[in-house]
C-alpha cells in the first residue's frame, strides 16, 4: 500500500510545477519586448592579428619558440624552458573593451589608457607568478584585440614595449 502514497505525493509535485508556470510573462502581458543587441562587425583583425611567428620572435625577444598555437579567436607563442615568456593574441566580437579592463583592474595591476593610430584602448601591467605581465587592447567599436606578453623583460624596454609594437602591426594591417 506504498503505491498510494508515493502517487499522493507524485500529483501533489505535479500541481506545484504547474502553478508556477501559469504566471504571465511578458508576451501575454502586452509590454513590448526589448530585443537583444545586435553588435555591428568590426574589421577583420586576422589570424594572429596579422603578424607572422617571425615578426613575434623578433618583436618580442623570444630566443626560441616551443609552442605556437591557433584557434579562430587566438594565438599563443611560447618559449622553450621552464618559467618561460609567453606571447599570446586574443579578438573579442561583440565583447565590451571596458569590462576587460575592469578585470584586470581587479587584478592589481597598472592600467592606462593608450591610444594608437587613433584607436583607443589601455594597457596593463604587473607582476603576477613571478613575472611580468603586460595586456595592451586596443578597441574596435563592438570589438577589440588583445596583445598580451608574460614572463619576461627586455633590457631598457617598458613592461608593454612589444605588445604595443605588435598591435601597431595589427593596426596597420587590418582589412
Amino acid at each position: 500500500m506504498r503505491f498510494k502514497p508515493a502517487v499522493a505525493v507524485g500529483l501533489a509535485c505535479v500541481v506545484v510545477l504547474a502553478a508556477c508556470g501559469s504566471g504571465d510573462d511578458d508576451e501575454s502581458s502586452g509590454s513590448p519586448r526589448t530585443p537583444p543587441k545586435v553588435s555591428e562587425l568590426g574589421p577583420f583583425v586576422g589570424e594572429c592579428g596579422h603578424v607572422t611567428d617571425d615578426e613575434v620572435r623578433t618583436i618580442a625577444a623570444l630566443p626560441s619558440v616551443s609552442a605556437v598555437f591557433r584557434n579562430a579567436v587566438g594565438c599563443n607563442w611560447q618559449s622553450a624552458g621552464t618559467d618561460s615568456a609567453v606571447v599570446t593574441f586574443a579578438s573579442y566580437r561583440g565583447s565590451p573593451i571596458d569590462r576587460e579592463r575592469a578585470w584586470v583592474q581587479s587584478k592589481d595591476r597598472v592600467v592606462e589608457t593608450v591610444t594608437v593610430q587613433g584607436r583607443t584602448g589601455f594597457q596593463s601591467y604587473g607582476t603576477n607568478f613571478g613575472g611580468t605581465t603586460c595586456d595592451f587592447a586596443i578597441g574596435l567599436g563592438d570589438d577589440f584585440f588583445e596583445w598580451s606578453t608574460f614572463g619576461y623583460t627586455v633590457a631598457g624596454r617598458e613592461p608593454c614595449g612589444s605588445a604595443r609594437q605588435l598591435a601597431e602591426l595589427t593596426l596597420g594591417r587590418m582589412q
